[in-house]
């Protein structure tokens, strides 16, 4: 599916730095953007743009976007849900989230022409990100680990699986049009 970040695709290196940047900027503010909702947990589209970032960058590039992104909030910059930077936003009940959205970019960014393999490999990404925010979550408060569950991921998770598959759902048609944009411009 991520055929533009495809090692044998003749897109240069360059474009393919230039895009991963392009992809922390994006995770950045679409992080901020936050719908509240009836029952408390605000919607984000931050498990929708991770996991779109590794179906179109791929495993290698969109951790590597994903790792630029949390650089740039651990050095302060507002790029965390909440408006929220810095290294203290880590060592926070929800630090563990910003850790496993670098697993499940990995994992969603692994490619596999079944398409069973990668809705595996996306539930897997999504499971390791509640996975690690759950463990932390319950590290910081001093909670049990199905208290930290049911208290910050089991609100987010049919949230969280919808975004995984609206991201899946538009990722190849995105990927199609940005490999001819690409190739237009290489030839």
């Amino acid at each position: 599916m991520n055929k533009l970040f495809n090692e044998h695709n003749k897109v240069s290196k360059t474009l393919r730095i230039v895009m991963a940047g392009v992809f922390a900027a994006i995770i950045a503010v679409l992080t901020l953007i936050t719908i509240p909702t009836p029952w408390g947990v605000p919607f984000t589209l931050q498990t929708f743009i991770i996991a779109l970032c590794g179906y179109i960058c791929g495993a290698k590039w969109g951790t590597v976007s994903v790792a630029v992104y949390v650089a740039v909030g651990l050095v302060g910059a507002p790029v965390f849900a909440g408006f929220k930077g810095g290294f203290g936003v880590l060592m926070g009940p929800t630090g563990g989230y910003i850790i496993g959205f670098i697993t499940m970019v990995f994992l969603c960014g692994l490619n596999s022409e079944k398409l069973y393999m990668r809705a595996v490999f996306s539930l897997l990404g999504l499971l390791s990100c509640h996975l690690l925010g759950s463990l932390w979550f319950a590290f910081v408060t001093s909670t049990s680990i199905l208290e930290a569950f049911a208290i910050a991921s089991l609100p987010y998770i049919l949230k969280d699986v919808i975004s995984v598959v609206c991201a899946f759902v538009i990722a190849k048609p995105l990927n199609v049009a940005l490999t001819r944009v690409c190739d237009r411009n290489a030839a």
